[in-house]
């Protein structure tokens, strides 16, 4: 009865050539029905049978658990037999050796009625279809595995050049991308998007530079792709990426040494601010005076090797490492830090309160980041061929530095700008820098709604042109220059 039935399904659904079966098969090899359970559980009612995938250790991947002879499994998966058949207590079954490239499995049917030549066919080319699958399976996962491997070596790669080791990133892109650090400097560029699309746009930013560019979905933004480049021509590169996705920008720092990768990182992000009002949403960062520039170079390095002295009781190693950090901890917050650098908060956190401590400062008065980020920053321009700090500089104090006449009228030029006001921002800006740059304490100051002072803030930003309520390099300048006309009272360091 069950041998006629069989028969009969393979005779009435043939067409063309070929069995109905046999087309339903190959269905399951298309993308959108690529599954190993459900061709296994159609195994089973296409033979009316039993059916049960297990890998070469015998744990069940699809069907229903069959009780088998688990020498017998093992010789099967093993190889040392391609497939065996046996009968017994009213049953017939049959073990296939499904090969991987990763192992083996075992395709074991069982049925009540004998296997005749339809069921047997229908077994074997399953077989070979679950063999397909499981190795397409495997091959796309191993290329998920290598592409997730590659986007992970590029972030560290960056996360060294974040922390100026310049040395042990270009020896880690060197096995990958020979030759794309040699150059000493570069330009980093942020491109933002919407999340969702942010995987092909970094595909997209991959193949349109060639590789030859360091391209990096930045983990503390969800949107935005960090794209490091020796090569002029990326940015035009980029720039028509941008014309082809809406809703897409880029910033672009100047060119920068590679070991201040950091530093042009923060330029890039700032001129994203800029690109999102461009027509063409593109921006690149714009030099301005800055106040260093106006100070004297000698005394300066002198001036910060002196305040950051305390620092250099830490191991060289780890007085790196606590640099770095609080440098990017200054300009970011601790979460964004710690994923920029691939540690923990908490590490971010302790590096940071080191030094804080160190340093015998607080780092929860502005005008104490606002300091220690010129002397980091001061810092880093002896690794780009300043010259080291001049001794006979040394009796100069940050007073003297921000009393020159020329800081002195960057800073009365640049504050002046808020005079105009009839709402008296410049006295809300210089209270609310004094207080932490604490909203709520600067209202009782000065007897406002917290609201009053934010909204203040916010309008002294464009007559600026700088970033206020987001802390960093923008909000620093502005207290350097409040310090310079002497409306807030300089802070102390162990080191002066």
């Amino acid at each position: 009865m069950t041998g006629g039935k069989d028969t009969a399904h393979g005779t009435a659904t043939e067409t063309a050539g070929r069995p109905g079966w046999a087309r339903e098969l190959l269905e399951h090899l298309r993308p959108a029905g690529r599954d190993v359970r459900r061709v296994v559980d159609w195994l089973a009612g296409a033979v009316d049978a039993e059916a049960a995938l297990r890998d070469g250790a015998g744990d069940l991947l699809a069907g229903a658990p069959l009780p088998l002879d688990e020498a017998l499994a093992a010789d099967v998966a093993s190889g040392r037999i391609a497939s065996a058949a046996w009968d017994g207590d009213g049953r017939h079954l049959r073990l296939v050796r499904i090969g991987h490239p990763t192992g083996a499995c075992v395709l074991a049917v069982s049925r009540r009625t004998p296997f005749d030549r339809h069921a047997s066919d229908v077994v074997t080319h399953t077989a070979q279809v679950i063999e397909l699958l499981l190795t397409a399976h495997e091959t796309e996962a191993a290329g998920i595995r290598l592409r997730r491997a590659t986007a992970d070596l590029r972030l560290a790669i960056l996360q060294l050049l974040m922390v100026e080791d310049t040395v042990s990133a270009r020896r880690v892109a060197a096995g990958l991308w020979p030759g794309l650090l040699d150059a000493e400097t570069a330009c980093v560029y942020v491109l933002e998007s919407d999340p969702s699309v942010r995987d092909r746009l970094a595909a997209e930013c991959i193949e349109r530079t060639q590789e030859e560019a360091l391209v990096v979905r930045c983990p503390a933004v969800d949107g935005h792709v960090i794209v490091l480049s020796p090569r002029e021509a990326t940015a035009a590169d980029l720039r028509s990426l941008v014309g082809r996705h809406p809703d897409t920008f880029v910033g672009g720092s100047v060119w920068q040494s590679l070991a201040r990768t950091a530093t042009a990182y923060g330029q890039a992000v700032s001129a994203l601010a800029v690109a999102r009002f461009r027509p063409d949403k593109t921006a690149v960062y714009a030099e301005r005076t800055h106040p260093e520039r106006l100070m004297d170079p000698a005394a300066l390095r002198t001036w910060a090797a002196r305040v950051l002295r305390p620092l250099d009781a830490l191991p060289h190693h780890t007085r790196a490492e606590v640099l770095a950090t609080t440098r990017l901890g200054l300009e970011f917050t601790a979460v964004a830090t710690a994923k920029i650098l691939g540690v923990s908060r908490n590490t971010v956190r302790a590096r940071m309160d080191r030094a804080e401590s160190m340093l015998g400062v607080d780092f929860g008065d502005v005008t104490v980041r606002a300091v220690v980020h010129l002397a980091l920053h001061t810092q880093i321009n002896l690794l780009d061929g300043q010259g080291p700090a001049d001794s006979a500089a040394s009796a100069r104090r940050l007073t003297e530095l921000l009393s020159g006449p020329a800081v002195s009228s960057w800073a009365r030029q640049l504050l002046g700008r808020l005079d105009p006001d009839p709402r008296n921002v410049r006295r809300t800006l210089r209270t609310w820098i004094a207080e932490g740059a604490n909203a709520e304490r600067a209202a009782q100051a000065l007897g406002m709604h917290a609201q009053t002072v934010r909204e203040h803030v916010r309008s002294a930003e464009p007559i600026l042109e700088r970033q206020l309520l987001a802390a960093g390099t923008d909000l620093y300048e502005v207290a350097l220059a409040h310090l310079a006309v002497g409306d807030l009272e300089q802070p102390l360091f162990a080191g002066e």
